[in-house]
């Protein structure tokens, strides 16, 4: 299960297998420590007073963690999110991407645990955690 997907590969699985969103997220880093994605946020993820949405950040750490886990266990597209519960802690800066820091703190045969640290592009004080479980479908 240590098969590993570089953030090159993980970025082309993105566009293949799931094109609708692709060119929202950008791999920045996959390694042993984890998984760095960014958010390029766009007028779309914005909510009433230019802020970004709720639902945006969710599905930011949503992919984040996806691509951590396939990451170690190789491109598994129907590896799903069984569950999610997300903490939102301060207001995103304006006008800044969002970077999710994702790391697997459990992989099983049938179940990974992660979590997952959201960031204003450059302010070190974190806007959202999430801590996610996905089931692993059999090989």
């Amino acid at each position: 299960m240590e098969h590993r997907m570089t953030a090159a590969e993980l970025q082309a699985f993105l566009a293949r297998d799931f094109g609708q969103v692709a060119e929202d997220f950008v791999v920045e880093r996959s390694d042993a420590a984890g998984l760095c994605l960014r958010l390029r946020v766009d007028e779309r993820h914005l909510r009433p007073g230019g802020t970004v949405s709720g639902p945006a950040m969710f599905g930011l750490a949503d992919v984040a963690m996806y691509l951590a886990i396939l990451a170690r266990i190789g491109p598994v597209a129907l590896a799903v999110t069984t569950n999610c519960a997300i903490d939102f802690m301060r207001k995103p800066a304006a006008g800044r991407d969002l970077l999710a820091e994702a790391r697997v703190l459990k992989l099983g045969r049938a179940l990974a645990v992660g979590d997952v640290m959201i960031f204003s592009d450059g302010v070190e004080a974190p806007v959202a955690r999430a801590g996610l479980t996905y089931s692993i479908p059999p090989t």
